[in-house]
Formats: structure tokens, C-alpha cells, sequence
């Protein structure tokens, strides 16, 4: 009784390993065939296994250099708010130091009434500086004998959500 060649089911699965796919089938099986297309089918796989192997390294290398682009417009973003938060530093170091510690000690020892109608006066961001450096109970008895629109100009100032730079604020 003779066996079947085996070259059909061998042929795919050597083409499969050559490409990095199937398990290792021994060569001695596609040897046995009866007409000796074993050698042909070898010399063929070999050839194509460098092309194979070129192109995994063509769809890797485009892979990382879509993530190496995804990574720079992360990292711009990134730079981005960096630099935003660098600037909002700078805009509140500004604002801190409108208010001079000397004058501060001035409008900490006024009365509220008198206080609040002399910042009222003033330019905001001054006002503002000047009573987020007394102390809180001081401010808030300041701010709670201001005009109340004037007052919530102020505080809104003083919590940092205005974007407004020192020098640009006119009295």
C-alpha cells in the first residue's frame, strides 16, 4: 500500500513557517515526494522569505513613525499648556506685586467703610492686589462695605479668573 504524497499539505505549511506563521514542518517530508518538486517548492520559499521579512520591516517602521507622530503632537500639547500656565504664573507674580507691603499695612489698619471707598476708587487689579494680602477677615469686611458689582469685579480678579494682564486694566 502506497502513502499519498504528502507535498500538498506540506507546501503551505513550509510557506507559513518561511513566513513567520506556521510551526517548523520537516524538510524530510517534502524530500519524499514522488516528483521531486520538494527542491523547487524550497528554492522558492527561500526566495520569497527576504521579501516577506522586508515587508514586517516596511509595516513596523510605518507603525512607529505614526506613533513617534502621535507622540510630537502630544508633546506639543503638552508645550502648549506649559507654556500657558507659565504665562498665568507670571500674570498673578505681576498682580501679587502691585501691593506694596507697606501699603498694605495702611489699608489693614483703615477702617472697612473708609478702605473699601478708597479701592473702590482704584484701579481693580490694584484693589484686588491690595486685599488678597490682608487678612481674610479684613478683606471680606472691606469687600462687604463695596458697591456689590465693584466687589464682585474685585473677587473674580482675585480668584484668577480674569485673564487680564496688570498693565492692560485701566482704574
Amino acid at each position: 500500500m502506497t502513502q499519498p504524497p504528502r507535498r500538498r499539505r506540506a507546501l503551505p505549511a513550509l510557506i507559513l513557517t518561511l513566513a513567520g506563521i506556521g510551526h517548523v514542518l520537516p524538510v524530510t517530508a517534502l524530500a519524499q515526494s514522488r516528483d521531486g518538486g520538494a527542491d523547487t517548492a524550497i528554492a522558492y520559499c527561500t526566495n520569497l522569505a527576504d521579501e516577506a521579512a522586508d515587508a514586517r520591516y516596511q509595516r513596523k517602521l510605518a507603525r512607529l513613525e505614526e506613533v513617534e507622530r502621535q507622540i510630537e503632537a502630544r508633546l506639543q500639547a503638552l508645550e502648549a499648556k506649559r507654556a500657558d500656565y507659565q504665562a498665568w504664573l507670571e500674570r498673578r507674580q505681576k498682580f501679587l506685586a502691585l501691593a506694596e507691603d507697606s501699603l498694605v499695612s495702611i489699608y489693614a489698619g483703615m477702617r472697612p467703610d473708609a478702605a473699601s471707598a478708597q479701592l473702590a476708587a482704584m484701579n481693580e487689579l490694584q484693589a484686588a492686589a491690595l486685599i488678597a494680602k490682608v487678612t481674610p477677615r479684613t478683606a471680606s469686611a472691606i469687600l462687604n462695605e463695596m458697591d456689590p458689582q465693584k466687589a464682585a469685579r474685585i473677587a473674580s480678579i482675585m480668584a484668577g479668573l480674569s485673564r487680564v494682564e496688570p498693565e492692560k486694566t485701566a482704574g
